[in-house]
């Protein structure tokens, strides 16, 4: 058995991740959840929270799983690896990092063979995207993608959920809505081509940043032609995707729907004169991707559109981080080189 901590165990992904270790009836000896001090003693799940501080309370586990930002991750990972744990970080502190691997369990679990104690977890929009690339640049080879999101306000928190309801609350009751103080702008009704921050004078924001060095490194495509506009809209859960595909060979519609529903963590639902394609009302809570909308770009040859729907919350982080914990302990049973 497994003895196993969570950081950041307050948050959302943090109590998704306690949550899905109970559901996927993780080999766990203990799961222990560590946040801040003002945390310390209430109750998660049943679950007791311990303050994250320095001492014997951080030795003797076997497995790590973080979300709690980037600068907790750079302080406190190593900590624990110095200790023995191998460490799961669903910061984007370590995901460059050419000595960290970063994984997606559908993609390229191979990676995991050359972690040296600490593993990243993709960027959530990223992520879902890669699980429907993945098959297709295997069948066809990736050219470039042009790549959109949509996303949800539970990719920034419990205090942006808030915001969109208050506001939203506000304005279908014929008053003034609160001020935005998570958004730089009100996102009830509204859609933001910002998510993140712009810095050094960059057009691109920081998660389009993200998107576009994460494909490449996943993929080991490091020249992969990638643009990205990223998008905040007024939706609480899931991110959504358009995918403009060009491949090296041809891969007709047809053949990438077949392709697509043989592949692992991916649901096609593809009837749109039937009003059927992927929503994210529909595709919360689950851990797929979800992908419809497969139609040919009339406009360049061997160029595919898609729509990608995924749960940012469970497949975009904790999902992955726990599918990464499995393949953890499953390799060590095993005796292969991956393991704890």
């Amino acid at each position: 058995m497994t003895r196993v901590a969570v950081v950041g165990a307050t948050g959302a992904v943090g109590t998704t991740m306690l949550t899905l270790l109970r559901e996927r009836d993780f080999p766990a000896s203990e799961i222990v959840p560590f946040a801040s001090e003002r945390s310390a003693g209430r109750e998660l799940d049943g679950l007791a929270v311990r303050a994250l501080r320095d001492g014997p309370e951080l030795d003797g586990f076997d497995l790590v799983l973080f979300s709690a930002g980037s600068g907790v991750s750079r302080e406190w990972a190593p900590r624990f690896v110095e200790r023995g744990a191998t460490v799961i970080d669903n910061s984007s502190c370590w995901r460059m990092d050419p000595e960290v691997p970063l994984v997606v369990a559908e993609v390229n679990p191979e990676a995991l063979g050359s972690h040296k104690g600490i593993i990243a977890n993709p960027n959530c929009t990223a992520m879902q995207a890669l699980v429907v690339l993945k098959p297709i640049h295997a069948a066809a080879g990736l050219e470039r993608i042009v790549f959109s999101s949509y996303q949800s306000t539970s990719g920034t928190g419990a205090r942006a959920i808030q915001e969109l309801t208050d506001q939203a609350h506000a304005m279908l009751h014929g008053m003034e809505p609160p001020a935005p103080s998570v958004y730089p702008h009100q996102i009830a009704f509204n859609v933001l081509p910002q998510v993140e921050t712009f810095k050094d004078g960059d057009d691109y924001t920081t998660e389009e940043r993200k998107v576009i060095g994460e494909s490449r490194k996943i993929l080991g495509l490091p020249e992969l032609r990638i643009t990205v506009t990223c998008a905040r809209v007024p939706v609480i859960n899931c991110h959504s995707e358009a995918l403009n595909i060009e491949t090296r060979q041809d891969l007709s519609p047809e053949a990438c729907r077949e392709l697509l529903q043989k592949a692992r963590g991916v649901i096609v639902v593809d009837e749109p004169a039937a009003g059927r394609y992927p929503l994210p009302s529909e595709a919360s809570g689950r851990d797929e991707v979800f992908v419809g909308r497969i139609r040919r770009d009339e406009s360049n040859p061997r160029t595919l559109n898609l729509w990608v729907v995924g749960d940012n919350l469970r497949k975009g982080a904790a999902t992955n981080a726990i599918q990464i914990a499995e393949l953890l302990v499953g390799a060590r049973r095993e005796g292969a080189p991956v393991a704890v």
